[in-house]
């Protein structure tokens, strides 16, 4: 296994992203008969049946690197404590595709939405993996980069905050916990990656995970 870089720079990330990645989306990413390659049953085994993985509705999410001179960091979001779906939860900008739009084009638009992250700073790099929720979404993660002087707009009926954590401990492979807890009646395993007083988890941290393992491990 390689060892990841104690200083991750973003031209490292880039170079990396565009040896790894592509802007092409991955085969099967938006058919409904194909089981994404990520999501949260692979800790949960068995896989979902096809009904569950036709009836899951697509989505797009952005995960912005930030190009700090220091080190990149990771822009995330703590979701409106009112929210029907997910409230009060770390995640990636974004939501549903909207018909007519492509996946970069939702997540572009969530992120301008959601906390008005401005189009003209972002450097769409590659996708990830699908990922299947547990919750009933494929979602369709872009890696972007992001120029540092961006501004932000917070959409107070959809995120509380925004923040930022160092790439080089996501990046860490000894910071990917493996939590669970009873959801429904049912035992769920997830993946936690705690910093300071952030709980990153499930989805995010899954998604996280896999961008690991797609640039660092």
């Amino acid at each position: 296994m390689n060892v990841a870089p104690a200083f991750f720079s973003v031209e490292d990330f880039r170079a990396r992203a565009r040896e790894r990645l592509s802007l092409e989306l991955p085969a099967g990413a938006l058919d409904p008969q194909t089981t994404p390659g990520r999501g949260d049953y692979l800790l949960n085994m068995p896989a979902p049946d096809q009904a569950i993985v036709g009836a899951a509705l697509p989505a797009a999410v952005l995960a912005p690197i930030i190009a700090r001179p220091g080190g990149a960091t990771v822009l995330l979001t703590l979701r409106a404590s009112d929210l029907r779906r997910h409230s009060a939860q770390i995640a990636f900008p974004g939501g549903k595709i909207d018909p007519g739009e492509t996946p970069l084009q939702a997540a572009l638009r969530e992120a301008k939405e959601e906390i008005g992250l401005d189009p003209r700073t972002i450097e769409p790099v590659g996708w990830l993996d699908p990922y299947l929720t547990g919750t009933g979404f494929r979602i369709l993660p872009m890696v972007a980069i992001v120029d540092p002087d961006f501004t932000l707009a917070i959409n107070a009926a959809e995120v509380d905050e925004v923040f930022e954590t160092p790439l080089s401990f996501l990046m860490d492979a000894a910071n990917h916990q493996r939590h669970s807890r009873e959801w429904n009646g049912v035992r769920r395993h997830f993946y936690a990656m705690p910093y300071q007083d952030r709980y990153i988890w499930g989805v995010t941290a899954g998604i996280l995970r896999n961008l690991y393992e797609r640039l660092y491990s």
